[in-house]
């Protein structure tokens, strides 16, 4: 399926980018999320007209990202868990959990998007976990699991 993309997607291209990708992908994804439009002549009509206006709206979220990434820079949060002698969890920490404890530190952050490259924590320790903030915009946090 041919679409345009509406802002920038990591792996795919950029705003306005016309690229083919899978039905299902753009179905289900991209066109829900309000990410892409399919590729019609009255879409790209009306594409090229809106364009200015689609570019503001991203630099617009760009400048607030950054703003955001330069006040979590250096952030350290704690996380309190049950563990056992030896320092395994019982449980783990989870995506959930860092953008739980982000949120009460006052950044909006969604679950989706807290890297965790090894898969949840399931020791008590200190942890530097990614969080992407835009899909330019990255920042680490570090995360301190301690024992209750």
């Amino acid at each position: 399926m041919q679409i345009i993309l509406l802002e920038k997607v990591t792996n795919l291209g950029g705003l306005g980018d016309v690229v083919k990708v899978k039905d299902g992908y753009a179905r289900n994804f991209l066109i829900p999320q309000k990410k892409a439009r399919r590729a019609t002549p009255a879409a790209l009509e009306e594409f090229a007209l809106r364009r200015a206006e689609l570019e503001k709206v991203q630099n617009e979220k760009l400048a607030v990202a950054q703003q955001m990434a330069e006040k979590m820079n250096g952030l350290t949060l704690t996380i309190v868990r049950k563990s056992a002698m030896d320092g395994r969890l019982f449980g783990s920490v989870t995506h959930h959990d860092v953008a739980e404890s982000l949120k009460t530190a006052g950044f909006e952050v969604e679950k989706g998007n807290v890297r965790m490259p090894n898969g949840p924590l399931k020791t008590t320790g200190e942890f530097p976990l990614e969080v992407v903030l835009h899909t330019d915009v990255f920042t680490t946090v570090q995360v301190a699991v301690r024992s209750e």
